[in-house]
């Protein structure tokens, strides 16, 4: 038997707003969301593909001390279209960790950013190759990109 992730579910404290960055970010359109105002969800998707939901059900900010998501990671085929991003979050403002592209490892060719969402869930870009000419994160501040 084989798995692959199908789409991912994120709660949001505020639809509209969460909408807006994943499309302007990712570049994803609208497959379906929600009319009633006590139940909202987007989904949110490329290509005819249903990548993620988001759910308006929470408060306050993802909670990096509790078990649950580590990070949610999205591979794209080259470098500049993690720079193209790039682009995009430093626009909005959203978090940047490490300043921008860093590779995986010391000596990695593969990286990309590390960046979280307006409720705080951690987010990556990142290319297979071309990410190698700047510096790995130290161990302070690990090579997953997030602490």
């Amino acid at each position: 038997m084989t798995f692959q992730t199908g789409h991912v579910g994120l709660n949001v404290s505020d639809l509209d707003r969460s909408k807006d960055f994943y499309l302007k970010i990712f570049g994803f359109e609208v497959f379906g969301e929600s009319a009633d105002p006590d139940r909202r969800y987007a989904f949110l998707g490329s290509d005819g593909k249903l990548l993620l939901t988001l759910w308006q059900q929470s408060e306050g900010r993802f909670a990096t001390g509790l078990p649950g998501l580590h990070h949610l990671s999205f591979q794209v085929p080259d470098i500049e279209a993690v720079r193209r991003a790039e682009t995009v979050i430093r626009e909005l403002g959203a978090t940047l960790h490490h300043d921008g592209v860093v590779p995986h490892g010391e000596g990695a060719s593969s990286g990309g950013v590390f960046f979280e969402d307006p409720d705080g869930i951690r987010l990556e870009i990142f290319a297979p190759s071309g990410a190698g000419e700047r510096p790995a994160p130290t161990a302070s501040a690990p090579t997953c990109g997030f602490f």
